[in-house]
């Protein structure tokens, strides 16, 4: 381990230490991730006691359970489902994050370790200065958060698993099993991802499709009066297809005029179906 690494990694340990431990239980926020698995070692070579704990989305990456339940990790179930939560409340997207609240965004313990790293996003080096704060939740409830790697990059991640001989989630690795700790996981088709990685999910996952449709479509049927149902005169394929292809309304009009892709005029079931090469009938 090189020398710089392993003042991150006492500084890590020496954070996880100072945790008081006399106020209650110490959530670990599991993601199933490489951070995450990054932040269970270090608790356990700290030595204190903690829950790993994963806040199940119900549209979790392949394998994600599995790789839970095999380092020992508590997963907690929502009491809705994704889907229900699309047929309650609508399409989710950049905007409008209603599934994260309820699926993620609550508290177990007053006490949390999380994995977030300033070098992931500019928003994020942004956001978190210290690797200690005290966190709000909508509904009020607070939660004080520690950041043990906060000051890591991508680099510094590899090196300490591969200095550990941690076993990551599957999906890190290539197809001759070599890590690439540039992947991320997410929630299949999460609406914070770019367009073009949704419609790679999709396009490997595409029975997740079907039913994203099938929930969206339950919506419209009981919104007949919002913008969407108007703007795409309750289609479901419609919406998928505005949601995954499209920069705003105008350009879908224009789309449904001809224009220079006359073909999408006829059927947009039959286009995402010869796109994603699955039968989308609901």
């Amino acid at each position: 381990m090189t020398e710089q690494l392993q003042k991150k990694v006492n500084f890590a340990i020496k954070l996880l230490r100072s945790i008081p431990q006399d106020k209650g239980d110490i959530e670990l926020c599991y993601s199933g991730g490489k951070d995450s698995d990054v932040i269970l070692e270090l608790a356990k070579m700290a030595e204190i006691p903690f829950r790993a704990i994963y806040k199940s989305t119900t549209i979790d990456p392949p394998g994600t359970i599995a790789h839970c339940k095999e380092n020992g990790v508590e997963i907690v179930r929502p009491k809705k489902s994704f889907f229900q939560l699309i047929r309650e409340n609508g399409m989710p997207s950049r905007f409008i994050r209603n599934c994260c609240e309820v699926l993620k965004e609550y508290k177990i313990c007053d006490t949390a370790i999380v994995g977030i790293r300033r070098s992931e996003s500019k928003k994020r080096a942004e956001r978190y200065k210290e690797p200690e704060r005290c966190y709000v939740y909508r509904n009020k409830e607070k939660v004080r958060q520690y950041f043990p790697i906060l000051e890591w990059d991508s680099q510094d991640v590899e090196e300490f698993i591969t200095e550990r001989n941690i076993k990551v989630h599957p999906l890190y690795y290539d197809e001759n099993g070599k890590l690439d700790v540039t992947r991320r996981l997410g929630c299949l088709g999460c609406p914070l991802a770019s367009r073009k990685k949704r419609i790679e999910v999709f396009k490997k996952y595409p029975k997740m499709l079907k039913l994203w449709i099938a929930a969206q479509n339950e919506w419209l049927k009981n919104h007949t009066n919002s913008v969407r149902y108007i703007m795409t005169n309750g289609n479901p394929y419609e919406n998928m297809f505005f949601t995954l292809f499209c920069e705003n309304a105008e350009q879908l009009q224009a789309l449904k005029g001809g224009g220079l892709f006359p073909e999408l005029e006829l059927n947009f079931k039959e286009y995402l179906e010869n796109y994603f090469n699955i039968d989308l009938t609901l």
